[in-house]
């Protein structure tokens, strides 16, 4: 037993014992360590490229991909064209997950609660889903956007949206990502979307 403390001891004085530095000379020759400032780096790579004419270019390149994402925004995947008409029905209600209370405090809906927009404000607009590239359901929504008795938002889900707003003189909006489709549940267009009672009345026409 007194063997082995003896060894722990000898181990534990060996770990705790000061270093001491050696000097071993010089093996290869020392450089002086050397780092380029990434910033400066990018800023002269920059002023490279402007003196050559490449930022311009890369600059026009750019500018033309975001006017060309906008004139031609990609079709939203998915989207048919109806052939049987179709009715269905959405409904706006929520499940609120934290209690609402108003400004003064005083609690409207408890965490949990459904609440339906529509039983306190009225839903006065006409959203139209169109193809843009199909100059039937071009023709049919301007006939739709004359005789509506509210007015109609037009919603394309493929086509040039800027174009034909310039050519009409009218509003025309695009269902960026497919969200609203996808909301709506709509497959197929031409499809309006209107309020019905408490619910959102979804109907896939057919010209």
């Amino acid at each position: 037993m007194l063997t082995r403390a003896l060894l722990f001891a000898v181990c534990l004085l060996a770990c705790t014992a000061p270093a001491r530095a050696e000097d071993l000379g010089v093996i290869g020759k020392v450089y002086q360590i050397m780092e380029r400032d990434l910033i400066e780096a990018m800023k002269d790579r920059l002023r490279q490229m402007e003196k050559t004419g490449e930022l311009a270019k890369k600059q026009t390149e750019y500018k033309n991909r975001v006017i060309s994402g906008i004139e031609h925004p990609r079709p939203i995947p998915g989207i048919k064209t109806t052939e049987v008409a179709s009715t269905h029905y959405y409904d706006p209600s929520v499940i609120v997950d934290r209690d609402i209370v108003t400004a003064e405090g005083r609690l409207m809906y408890p965490r949990g609660t459904k609440v339906n927009p529509l039983d306190y404000i009225g839903w006065n607009t006409y959203l139209l889903f169109v193809d843009g590239r199909d100059q039937k359901q071009l023709d049919s929504s301007k006939r739709i956007m004359a005789t509506s008795d509210k007015p109609v938002k037009l919603v394309l889900v493929a086509g040039e949206p800027l174009n034909l707003m310039r050519k009409w003189k009218k509003q025309v909006y695009y269902d960026q990502g497919g969200t609203l489709t996808r909301r709506f549940a709509i497959t197929r267009v031409p499809a309006i979307v209107r309020q019905e009672g408490k619910m959102l009345r979804v109907d896939e026409l057919s010209f």
